[in-house]
């Protein structure tokens, strides 16, 4: 992605300060606020680490993998599996019944070499895919799947499992996995002190509790995961058309954590970092501020220009039009490019079904971002 590239179609460019990533609102949002650590300072600071770290609960993936797994990218690329649980257990359970979690929202977040770019993949929840065999806690195996939903993938067998079925899908390792609730994402949002966005027409959504006139909205918690849920209030009522809902949201969230300037108040500071260290669950390679802080370092130069966001390409399944499943020359050109470290093409989402699914442009450009106190970064 160089600055002479033009946008690709099939692609989101971020504009401006909501383009600094879309790597998931809940990843930017705990890596930033973990490195604004640094400017707390005092004999506090030390405090404040010790606090966060015991917010960050972790899983040791590598462990449970071994060794049968593909070997990190050679150039120094990293990959990272970010999923949204629909976990209905403890806080989660007023969002209805469900047999065990699953993985509401995911998608693959490749920081390339340098860390000056970065691509995302959305892998839609109803994507058929083989899922290999997964150990469950008490030493069960699940057998494996030839024809799954995706995201049953984490119900089968957590995390791990989850981070296997994409590595078979894709051909790459997982070098970092990133996890957040339904409730973690709320509590983040209120953190912030909601997050401001414009619809271009209502949206009324009976099964995400979402009622939004047209308009400019501050949406609460629980306005924005009504949100990111919703799909039978817009669009064709597909997961895909949600998908699009849930980038755009991301753009707004990008928005408001840069025109806080968060970073400029140590107790705003700790209030966000407090929360989102407590909303997410990470692999043990993330599983730390000073490592979540070393991630933010890395990335702190990625230009808004330089993150595309991608679907990845699928086709209504055959054996059920109600699920979707990758179109595997075109799917093949994603995950080759990522392998090589490389641009997503442009012709990789052609014919995909994921490319317009109808869903763009619920959420318009709403109103600027305000600059941070620091005048910008």
């Amino acid at each position: 992605m160089r600055d002479d590239q033009p946008p690709r179609s099939g692609s989101s460019p971020l504009g401006a300060s909501a383009g600094r990533r879309r790597r998931h609102g809940v990843l930017r949002v705990v890596a930033f606020t973990a490195a604004g650590l640094v400017l707390v300072g005092g004999g506090g600071a030390g405090y404040l680490y010790y606090r966060l770290n015991d917010n960050i609960h972790s899983v040791d993936i590598d462990r449970a993998l071994g060794r049968d797994r593909p070997k990190p990218l050679p150039s120094g690329a990293l990959d990272i599996l970010v999923l949204g649980s629909d976990s209905r257990s403890g806080a989660n359970a007023e969002y209805g019944r469900a047999s065990g979690a699953r993985s509401d929202t995911a998608m693959i977040v490749h920081l390339e070499r340098g860390r000056k770019a970065a691509s995302v993949v959305s892998i839609p929840r109803d994507t058929l895919v083989a899922r290999p065999a997964c150990d469950k806690p008490g030493g069960k195996v699940v057998p494996a799947e030839r024809t799954v939903m995706f995201n049953s993938a984490y119900q089968a067998g957590g995390p791990a499992c989850a981070v296997k079925t994409v590595e078979k899908l894709t051909g790459l390792r997982m070098d970092h996995y990133v996890e957040v609730d339904f409730t973690g994402f709320k509590h983040v949002v209120d953190a912030l002190g909601g997050v401001p966005l414009t619809t271009t027409r209502a949206i009324d959504d009976p099964k995400s509790h979402l009622r939004l006139a047209a308009g400019t909205h501050t949406l609460n918690g629980e306005q924005a995961l009504g949100l990111v849920r919703t799909r039978h209030g817009v669009a064709d009522g597909s997961d895909l058309g949600r998908i699009e809902l849930q980038q755009a949201f991301m753009k707004a969230l990008m928005n408001r954590a840069d025109g806080l300037g968060v970073l400029n108040s140590p107790t705003k500071l700790f209030s966000v970092a407090d929360t989102a260290t407590r909303a997410v669950t990470t692999d043990t390679g993330l599983g730390s501020v000073g490592r979540l802080m070393g991630l933010a370092q890395s990335v702190q130069h990625l230009g808004s220009g330089r993150v595309y966001t991608v679907t990845l390409p699928v086709r209504y399944a055959v054996s059920d039009p109600n699920r979707v499943e990758p179109i595997s020359g075109q799917a093949a050109k994603v995950w080759a490019a990522l392998r090589a470290d490389r641009p997503i093409p442009a012709d990789a989402t052609a014919g995909s079904v994921a490319a317009h699914p109808g869903g763009g442009g619920v959420i318009g450009p709403g109103p600027a971002p305000k600059p941070s106190p620091s005048g910008g970064h």
